[in-house]
């Protein structure tokens, strides 16, 4: 997995906000935080560092809650992955939320990558110290890391009474939180595959296979370097289960891609600056973020997308609240408020991924009817269903995997 540089961020940061759409910038933002220095280096860097193996810590330890007297909470999130007002001053949902409870949120863009936030954190959670923070997003290979260290701290469900009622149900139960008992999903992000159809010039892109296989595809097809989606994919579309696979099924799916390497079938693994490719044609076909697709397709007429019929990988950045934060109660309030239809539509219209609150679309409907009517963003009982989610890895295996990836891709 790549590791991005600031002068490819910004490009994409500005067309998010010229566009009104933070798509592309938070992409590029989100997926340099799986860059293989975690996963080759970092799990052994826990125990170097002083910092307990997974699972070895005690879990949800708090603090006194000072919500009652202390009418705040500190909310760190990702740059432009939040709705802004014309004036790009103002998030206007943070401010309703403020105007009903009186709770004012101090909200810090902070998270530009899971490995670099994760390191500025650890030191303060492995010691037992107050980080600042009541609320944080982070994707959901780090997430179930914080739980299994025992760093964030168990979610009262009196508390969340939206967010209980209101998730949708291919969110409710990831098997490194079951019954998110200390998460909730910020938004979810679709991994489909996206053509131009120019570049196609009716060649007919169905499934991963299409990709790997087809001979007229031969050096126009992108994959991801983000290890989960590419051998996610590949796994639905060779019929096995990325929530249950076997060490020899990832090995199977691996030497696919590694055939269709060998013969040049491959342009090139990618992070988000597949986007110039597929655009301009230099690829006919790739591996996609949901994110984008909804904003190329906007850009471009050539550009679309499609759902196999084996399914898509889903996955989701995730709130949680660290151990020792002072403001629980105002936090677990603030996850709650989201889980409203109107603010989380709200929020939906401007960054455009995918919506996990149930009642969402109805109120979407009202603001951008394309956006409510657009699966990667709402997604349909239909694609509800096809959405799968890769499994938890244990540290063992997150550093043989994602090792053999790397070698695979030249990361």
């Amino acid at each position: 997995m790549e590791q991005y540089e600031a002068d490819r961020l910004f490009p994409a940061l500005k067309r998010s906000q010229s566009s009104g759409r933070a798509s592309l910038g938070r992409r590029s933002l989100l997926r340099a935080a799986t860059g293989g220095a975690f996963a080759l280096g970092g799990l052994g860097a826990l125990s170097a560092c002083g910092i307990p193996a997974a699972g070895k810590s005690q879990g949800g330890v708090s603090a006194s809650d000072h919500s009652a007297d202390e009418k705040v909470v500190n909310f760190s999130n990702w740059p432009e992955y939040i709705d802004i007002d014309k004036s790009g001053k103002r998030h206007p949902t943070l401010d309703a939320f403020a105007a009903r409870t009186g709770i004012d949120v101090k909200y810090t863009e902070d998270i530009n990558d899971n490995n670099e936030f994760f390191g500025k954190v650890k030191p303060q959670l492995a010691a037992g110290q107050d980080t600042g923070r009541d609320l944080i997003n982070v994707t959901d290979w780090l997430a179930a890391r914080l739980i299994r260290l025992g760093w964030v701290q168990k979610l009262d469900p009196a508390n969340l009474p939206h967010a209980f009622a209101h998730l949708s149900a291919q969110f409710r139960d990831p098997d490194w939180d079951p019954g998110r008992a200390y998460s909730y999903p910020w938004q979810g992000i679709s991994t489909v595959i996206a053509f131009n159809k120019k570049a196609l010039d009716g060649i007919e892109v169905k499934s991963v296979s299409d990709l790997l296989d087809n001979p007229k595809l031969k050096g126009r097809v992108g994959f991801l370097q983000e290890m989960r989606d590419s051998m996610g994919m590949t796994l639905l579309d060779m019929g096995k289960d990325p929530a249950r696979f076997t060490g020899d099924d990832y090995d199977a799916a691996l030497a696919r891609i590694q055939k269709a390497v060998d013969k040049g079938q491959i342009r090139r693994f990618t992070g988000n600056d597949y986007t110039s490719d597929l655009t301009k044609g230099d690829l006919a076909a790739c591996i996609a973020w949901g994110g984008d697709v909804v904003q190329l397709k906007a850009d471009n007429p050539d550009v679309d997308y499609i759902i196999p019929d084996a399914g898509l990988i889903t996955s989701t950045d995730n709130l949680l609240i660290p151990n020792k934060a002072r403001h629980k109660t105002n936090a677990e309030r603030l996850i709650d408020f989201y889980f409203e239809p109107k603010p989380a539509a709200q929020l939906s219209a401007y960054i455009n991924f995918v919506c996990p609150v149930d009642g969402g679309r109805e109120e979407l409907a009202k603001i951008d009817r394309a956006a409510a009517d657009n699966p990667l963003i709402v997604p349909t009982k239909a694609v509800a269903a096809k959405s799968h989610s890769f499994r938890s890895l244990s540290d063992k295996e997150e550093a043989a995997y994602e090792g053999k990836f790397a070698k695979l891709t030249g990361a």
